[in-house]
């Protein structure tokens, strides 16, 4: 599988005259902060943009399915760019306590629509949305590195990670990074800098940062899958630039995580993939990445139990998914795969409505405003963006595997 990225120079790009460095004032002698980033020199002055590389998807009822929740999601939208957050669409509750990760990150999927679909309303909602969300981020050079997303009192190490992602998700389908008067690129790399600048020496992050006063790295808040989002950050990062050292941080980054004990890590997942197509994979990342498909595998049964949602089972997708593209383009056998991901599609399309396997009795008026969504469970009517995004990301990385070696 050919790994060139057209270079196509479309602006050069001044980076912002952010230091590494943590300001440590006057802060306690007990106060933990995280380790400064060790690799300035590698960084230039200028980076020119990059052209993505598009895997093109067939028509059939599976891109007909992510376009549905695309208009789920358009539907769904406020005028001021906020996203449905969650909504039990029997009673058209909805959440006001909404988790804003998942909301940008539900944002980089309205990219992923518009790139699969080819309608620019999609990329429309996107920036809709991505303007909103990026009020959010906040700089301050004096007491930490880079740009953060500030949610709940603090800035999450995935905050950062995510909003890179949404950035990406829109390069891709569009291939620009100028949004109003922000150049994205110049912002996903500030985010970046936020991102290594949360590294421990031992390759491990912290996972929470307060930027209030000097700002200090939590040593005990801890979220499964940041390590996972920030490491796929990296790499997508080092697509856009081409710098390498994006590359060489998310190699140190990954090194340390393959010692690590094995989880359902749909992000990490979708990292190997990448290393396998702008890189390479070892044979530790191979062999990990076995590890990881098997613990996927081998929770299935209590997966596909009705009373399971269909949020956790769509990361299922998402990780054999990348994991199947990342064996395929590293000439490693990928279709002891297949039969999985199509059982874990099965079951969570039959949670897209206006389809349902709880035979839930819906009038015209409920199907015009929630057709595509994707719902929980019998249980749980409820319509959450992760599990939208989750879907729209895990049927599209499965059709681009299908592209993958249909195309061979």
């Amino acid at each position: 599988m050919p790994k060139k990225i057209i270079l196509a120079i479309v602006s050069v790009l001044a980076l912002a005259g952010t230091t590494f460095f943590w300001a440590r004032g006057s802060q306690p002698q007990e106060t933990v902060t995280p380790t400064p980033p060790h690799l300035l020199p590698s960084t230039p002055t200028f980076t020119p943009a990059l052209v993505p590389e598009i895997i093109p998807i067939d028509e059939g009822p599976l891109k007909d399915s992510i376009i549905a929740s695309g208009d789920y999601l358009v539907r769904q939208q406020l005028v001021n760019g906020e996203l449905s957050y969650q909504v039990d669409f029997l009673t058209g509750e909805r959440s006001y306590t909404p988790s804003y990760l998942r909301l940008i990150a539900g944002t980089g999927s309205l990219y992923t629509v518009c790139r699969v679909s080819g309608n620019s309303k999609y990329c429309e909602a996107g920036d809709r949305a991505l303007d909103h969300y990026l009020e959010m981020l906040i700089s301050d050079p004096q007491h930490f590195t880079g740009t953060c997303l500030y949610t709940n009192g603090g800035c999450p190490l995935g905050g950062a990670a995510l909003t890179v992602d949404a950035i990406y998700k829109r390069w891709q389908a569009t291939g620009g990074f100028i949004l109003e008067d922000r150049n994205l690129l110049t912002t996903a790399m500030e985010l970046g800098y936020f991102i290594v600048s949360m590294r421990k020496p031992d390759g491990s992050f912290y996972h929470s940062f307060d930027p209030h006063f000097n700002g200090t790295g939590d040593p005990d808040y801890f979220v499964t899958y940041f390590p996972g989002e920030s490491l796929y950050a990296l790499l997508e990062l080092h697509e856009m630039t081409g710098n390498e050292f994006w590359l060489k941080q998310a190699r140190e980054v990954n090194d340390y995580m393959i010692t690590q004990p094995v989880t359902e890590d749909h992000w990490h997942s979708h990292a190997l993939a990448m290393f396998a197509r702008l890189d390479k994979l070892s044979k530790a990342d191979k062999d990990y990445a076995v590890k990881i498909a098997e613990t996927v595998i081998e929770g299935q049964v209590r997966s596909l139990n009705k009373v399971n949602t269909s949020v956790s089972t769509a990361t299922k997708i998402e990780s054999l998914a990348a994991l199947a593209q990342a064996f395929y383009l590293s000439d490693s056998e990928h279709s002891w795969l297949d039969r999985e991901i199509n059982t874990f599609i099965t079951f969570v399309h039959a949670r897209q409505l206006p389809d349902n396997d709880c035979n839930f009795d819906l009038g015209d008026e409920m199907v015009l405003s929630y057709a595509g969504g994707i719902f929980s469970s019998c249980e749980d009517p409820s319509i959450r963006i992760d599990g939208v995004q989750h879907w729209i990301n895990g049927v599209t990385t499965y059709l681009e595997y299908q592209s993958m070696i249909g195309a061979k």
